[in-house]
């Protein structure tokens, strides 16, 4: 069974930086299906950021040229740096295969809040 733990959110100022990271384990579940989402308060989870056939990412236009996500096969891991942190992007953080048919069980999430 495949498990998703994401880390690393808290509380920034904006502008500032965290960076989040996702421990895929469980299975032979592959990082490069993984995609990074956020849901605010009374909105709907969307996905923000995913990893392409071709190597590249894709992003959400809200998180362009701020977030940046990676991964460590070796690790098993999918990392998301955000930097130039909004009090918009304030949400909880998620990990979960970009794919809805490839999409396993949620995680609990890591809470990141930003203050103006």
């Amino acid at each position: 069974q495949v498990q998703l733990v994401e880390s690393g959110g808290g509380l920034v100022q904006a502008g500032g930086s965290l960076r989040l990271s996702c421990i895929v384990s469980g299975s032979s579940f592959s990082i490069n299906a993984i995609g990074w989402f956020r849901q605010a308060p009374g909105k709907e989870r969307e996905l923000v950021a995913a990893f392409s056939r071709d190597g590249s990412t894709n992003y959400v236009d809200s998180v362009k040229g701020r977030f940046t996500s990676s991964r460590d096969n070796s690790k098993n891991a999918v990392y998301l740096q955000m930097n130039n942190l909004k009090p918009e992007d304030t949400a909880v953080y998620y990990c979960n295969a970009a794919s809805p048919r490839l999409r396993v069980d949620w995680g609990q999430g890591t809470q990141v809040t930003v203050s103006s």
